[in-house]
């Protein structure tokens, strides 16, 4: 039962991709913790992304590309913020930690973008910003009718009163 270019079953949303690469990334920064290998959050990161663009569905291809930056971002922000908890100067060991694991990152984080964008453009990218580009140009070409501006009517705001009035004696 075994047949030729069969693709893997496991194939992920766009949510559940980001969700792993996230989780993927937390895990590199406790690695990179315990083991005191600084390189092994980036490793962590480039994997995730290349694992998340390879199973997530092809037509959500377009919602994965943009994600790699925020990911990268949220994870580095959630581990500074709990080195940041620990210390006297919250606000500025959380500047100070992002700015320098952000820029620790940076080359992980374009390598990880990369890998993303270019495995995504070879599985269908393309054809995804097609469809986009398609379903945007329809939308802006509907016409929209034009009514005249006609004023409402006169006491159209006024009170009505229903029944009888009531008498005060």
């Amino acid at each position: 039962m075994t047949g030729k270019g069969k693709r893997s079953a496991v194939r992920l949303t766009a949510r559940g991709a980001i969700a792993l690469t996230l989780l993927a990334t937390l895990a590199g920064y406790v690695l990179a913790a315990v083991a005191g290998i600084e390189a092994l959050v980036g490793v962590a990161f480039v994997v995730a992304c290349l694992l998340a663009v390879i199973l997530v569905n092809p037509r959500e291809l377009l919602s994965l590309v943009v994600t790699p930056p925020l990911v990268f971002f949220v994870a580095t922000l959630f581990v500074e913020l709990g080195r940041a908890l620990s210390s006297v100067g919250i606000v500025q060991s959380l500047a100070l930690g992002l700015y320098s694991s952000l820029s620790r990152g940076a080359p992980w984080l374009f390598a990880g973008s990369a890998v993303v964008l270019g495995v995504a453009w070879g599985r269908g990218l393309r054809d995804n910003v097609r469809e986009l580009r398609e379903e945007l140009r329809a939308g802006a070409e509907v016409p929209r009718p034009r009514q005249p501006f006609v004023p409402e009517p006169e006491g159209y705001f006024e009170p009505k009163v229903y029944g009888t009035p009531r008498n005060d004696d």
